[in-house]
């Protein structure tokens, strides 16, 4: 994938809605998933275009829309971008090998709600990609680096957290 083809599915996914489209796809009934799963809720938010065409380039799109339970732990546009390029651009050259990889440090194969999240502070979690630890400074939970912005996106095969970070190795104390 080409940083032409990155840079122009970011600037594209910015001229579209903004964050609310995640919050629109919550359930309007706490504990009840709404009706789209992972991938169709991340493809309706412009936030998330750098992390969908990243997932689709990985082959990873057919997996995150099947049945779950998933937690997936997303980073924005806006993290990708502080990403150096040239990480980006050598993750990219290997879509369905390093970048595949690095993805599935974001993704839980079970449904971990929030207050779940909050109770593993201090842990190391077992990621699709390997483990990485969960922290909690204050009011801030932490997952591999990237601290957790908003919650419990549901939807019909499990749920979102937002992050502002990629992660991007398993870590290293656990």
């Amino acid at each position: 994938m080409s940083k032409k083809i990155l840079t122009a599915a970011v600037a594209a996914g910015s001229m579209v809605l903004g964050f609310s489209g995640a919050a629109q796809a919550k359930s309007p009934v706490p504990g009840k998933p709404g009706t789209q799963n992972i991938v169709e809720i991340a493809a309706g938010n412009p936030d998330f275009s750098t992390l969908v065409e990243l997932v689709t380039a990985a082959g990873l799109a057919e997996t995150l829309s099947g049945d779950g339970p998933f937690t997936v732990f997303a980073p924005t546009n806006e993290a990708f971008a502080a990403v150096p390029a040239a990480t980006l651009e050598q993750l990219s050259a290997d879509p369905t090998g390093a970048l595949a990889d690095v993805l599935k440090l974001h993704v839980i194969d079970s449904k971990v709600l929030a207050a779940d999240a909050a109770t593993l502070a201090g842990t190391c979690v077992d990621t699709l990609g390997g483990k990485v630890k969960i922290e909690q400074s204050g009011d801030s939970l932490t997952i591999g680096g990237a601290t957790i912005t908003s919650t419990d996106i549901e939807g019909t095969n499990g749920v979102i957290h937002v992050i502002d970070g990629v992660i991007t190795a398993p870590s290293t104390d656990c």
